[in-house]
């Protein structure tokens, strides 16, 4: 017979747990101060994040150019009073503005928006920083960092004092799938370059990605792919892909990260919010792990469809790590799920979550409404251990919850000798 089981005591070590362990948030759109105005933060950015001007026009319609004319300003007014005021803020996307507004202190119910900006109006992007970084329990993120990018490229280009709290990623969406804007990009920069992609090009792009991994010290290199997305394939992308990115991730011990399964811009006249989504071949991934050994791949999918298979997949590569649920899947529901079948499957042997934040304040409702998933699940989780006769301690939740919230992802991307 099992000792009697104190499911209270379970509870409240993960809880705990989940609560008190600084994260690593895996993959970001935000940046560090020395970014300059790249780095969104506060109420008006939040309310004109593309989930929130893509339901906006959904909830009241008006002409597309004529509601992007609008300044920063009108257009966070509008949203806030179609879908704070005029109708209850029910979607993830408006849930997750009324958590921030909690985090920072506000009451949410006095639908307040002139004081909240007036807390924005004397804040400083450094103060914030860190102010938003130990409410979120962030103990680093990765960046978004595109060369292709003017603003971003000259910003590279100085003696910028790093924070530590900001890891690089490179990426490089735009050299795999524009090549002949990249070919020119990389012209004017001195690559000696051609649009035929014959050795010394694809010598020279190699040298592009060695070059750029020196200047920002990238944790991965990362794109963003189509549900289309094959490989092997005779594209400027399968070509690239096969003689530059996986040899520079190879030689320097950096992942690829891959997140597939974004149908680019089904209305372009949403810009940022146009993008929607397509389930993915996982062959291809298959084939990439099976074929190249010793590249390492993070990869999340968008689809809910490929999430099982991507899973089972996980299990068959030690060089897959799979990692978040990304944008349309970012809904409680779908989390829960997603993070219950991956603990299934793969034990701790998997990155359950990243915020995939643009704007700063987003580190505030993502992280929490997430902690408050994943201790249900865990609890859970623990629990049937329990009953099945393992006795739950203390220390191992503890060590399990920090692989988890960032150990995982520090030994899969540590720079191997």
């Amino acid at each position: 017979m099992n000792a009697a089981i104190d499911r209270d005591a379970i509870k409240q070590m993960v809880k705990t747990a989940v609560l008190k362990t600084p994260l690593v948030d895996v993959h970001t759109h935000i940046f560090d101060v020395n970014f300059g105005n790249l780095l969104l933060w506060g109420i008006d950015d939040l309310l004109t994040y593309h989930y929130l001007t893509a339901e906006v026009l959904l909830a009241a319609p008006m002409p597309y150019e004529k509601f992007w004319s609008l300044s920063k300003e009108e257009k966070a007014d509008y949203v806030w009073h179609h879908l704070f005021l005029e109708r209850s803020p029910i979607s993830e996307a408006c849930r997750g503005v009324v958590t921030c507004i909690q985090e920072l202190g506000f009451d949410p119910g006095e639908r307040n928006l002139k004081s909240i900006r007036s807390f924005f109006r004397d804040m400083k992007a450094p103060d914030y920083i860190d102010l938003v970084f130990n409410k979120a329990n962030v103990r680093k993120v990765v960046m978004t960092n595109d060369p292709f990018d003017d603003t971003e490229r000259e910003i590279w280009g100085r003696e910028i004092h790093r924070d530590s709290r900001f890891s690089a990623a490179l990426r490089i969406d735009r050299l795999l799938y524009d090549w002949k804007y990249s070919c020119s990009m990389l012209k004017s920069w001195g690559y000696e370059v051609e649009n035929g992609l014959g050795p010394w090009t694809l010598r020279e792009i190699r040298r592009f990605l060695l070059d750029w991994s020196k200047r920002i010290g990238p944790v991965y290199m990362a794109a963003s792919l189509p549900p289309s997305f094959l490989f092997p394939e005779k594209s400027p992308c399968g070509i690239i892909i096969e003689h530059c990115v996986l040899p520079v991730g190879r030689e320097l011990n950096i992942p690829f990260a891959m997140m597939i399964g974004v149908k680019k811009l089904v209305n372009p006249d949403l810009r940022l919010a146009g993008d929607s989504v397509g389930k993915c071949n996982i062959g291809v991934l298959e084939k990439l792990c099976s074929e190249y050994p010793d590249n390492r791949f993070l990869v999340t999918m968008l689809s809910r469809e490929n999430q099982h298979e991507l899973c089972v997949t996980a299990r068959k590569f030690s060089n897959l790590m799979i990692f978040g649920c990304w944008w349309f899947l970012n809904n409680p529901s779908i989390i829960d799920e997603i993070t219950r079948e991956r603990l299934e499957l793969l034990g701790l042997s998997m990155i359950p979550q990243h915020s995939d934040a643009r704007v700063l304040d987003q580190l505030l409702y993502k992280w929490r409404h997430f902690r408050k998933i994943i201790v249900n699940v865990l609890e859970e989780k623990y629990l049937d251990l329990a009953e099945s006769g393992w006795k739950v301690r203390e220390e191992d939740v503890n060590r399990d919850v920090q692989f988890l919230f960032g150990k995982t992802f520090d030994k899969f991307t540590a720079i191997k000798s």
